[in-house]
This record gives structure tokens, C-alpha cells and sequence, in this order.
């Protein structure tokens, strides 16, 4: 997760640089879920914040009396400590007013393990980033698109780039995917060589 963080930042980072907006000057806005894609946002967060960028996390509110799992918790507590501001996401929560500001949308709210039509807070934020138009950096596939098919369920978002982690889903690859996927890239977050072969895409 710390791999995969640490490159999402990076190529976010020369995203902005391509549109001409530098780290300094730069404000992103970043929607995570409570899973691991958004851990991995979390974690990028961090990386942007240190790279002088701001940031401003929207977290998808915990299931009650559950809390957030583990790696979310950890990568909040040390996200928070790295300075980075955050909110649980929500009608009161300013999320129309960041995106009406920011320069891109990073959106890490739901990653292989999805599936159905994204409900609750996450469908809220779907509509949110839609409405405000804003470019979008997707984590490993734009929320709402299926891994497996490339289809998605009508709530979904359109990424400008898309950074999957470690191998492509074969949805991605789909013909009709490309629309919603936008540039994609392959991130290297250290999976070991012979494994890649071994199971990427002939």
C-alpha cells in the first residue's frame, strides 16, 4: 500500500505538471472509501501533502460501532499526523465547495473488490465529482466501472487517467471501457518480476 500510495502521488504530481499547475500551487481534492483503494489514497495524500500540494481528504464515513479497518485506520492516523486535513464525507461536509476549487479529483473510493451499484455516501460523492466537472485521477479503476467486464451499473465516474497498480484489470482493457478509463498507466509497486510475466496479459 505504501508502494502503491507513494507512485499514485507521483504520477498525480506530473498529471498536474502537464496542465501546468505546480505542487506548490496545486489543490486536489481526494474521495477515499474504506477499503484498501482508499488506503492506497490515503497514503498518496501524505505524499502530496509533502510534496506541498493541498490536500483535502473526504473518507467515507465508518459502518457503526465497526469503525474503519485496520489499514485505513493506520494510514489515516499517519496521513493525519503528516499533516493532511480530512473529513467523513457527507451533505454537510463542504465536498461541492473543495471540488468547486480544486484543480483534480483523486478518486479512491472503490477498487477490485467492487461490485453492484455504488450506494450511500459513495454514490453521493459520485455525483458531487460529477456535477463539478473536474479532471479525475482514478486509483486502480474509476469507481463504478467493474473490474472484471469493464461495464459499469449507472453510477460511475469518467477518469482523464487512470493509474492501475501492478497489472491492468481486464476490464480496463475493454474496447467500450475507454471512455471512462482515459489514459492508462501501469504503476510499478514492486511486485516481483517473474510474477508479472507470468500473469500479465499475452
Amino acid at each position: 500500500m505504501e508502494n502503491a500510495g507513494r507512485a499514485v502521488a507521483g504520477e498525480t504530481l506530473a498529471f498536474l505538471k502537464e496542465r501546468g499547475v505546480e505542487p506548490a500551487q496545486a489543490k486536489i481534492v481526494i474521495c477515499c472509501g474504506r477499503g484498501a483503494n482508499g488506503g492506497d489514497g490515503l497514503v498518496a495524500a501524505r505524499f502530496l501533502r509533502e510534496a506541498g500540494v493541498g490536500v483535502l481528504v473526504f473518507l467515507c464515513p465508518s459502518k457503526k460501532d465497526a469503525g474503519y479497518p485496520e489499514l485505513a485506520r493506520l494510514n489515516l492516523q499517519k496521513a493525519s499526523a503528516a499533516g493532511v486535513e480530512w473529513r467523513e464525507a457527507g451533505p454537510e461536509s463542504g465536498l461541492a465547495a473543495a471540488l468547486a476549487s480544486c484543480d483534480a479529483v483523486l478518486d479512491a473510493l472503490l477498487g477490485t473488490g467492487s461490485s453492484g451499484k455504488p450506494a450511500g455516501a459513495i454514490h453521493h460523492m459520485i455525483q458531487e465529482i460529477n456535477r463539478s466537472t473536474k479532471s479525475v485521477v482514478a486509483v486502480d479503476l474509476p469507481t463504478g466501472l467493474h473490474p472484471d467486464t469493464g461495464y459499469h451499473s449507472g453510477a460511475y465516474l469518467t477518469a482523464d487517467l487512470t493509474l492501475a497498480l501492478g497489472l491492468p484489470k481486464k476490464g480496463l482493457l475493454a474496447p467500450h471501457a475507454k471512455r471512462f478509463v482515459g489514459t492508462l498507466k501501469i504503476l510499478d509497486i514492486g511486485y516481483p518480476p517473474e510474477l508479472i510475466e507470468e500473469i500479465a496479459p499475452k
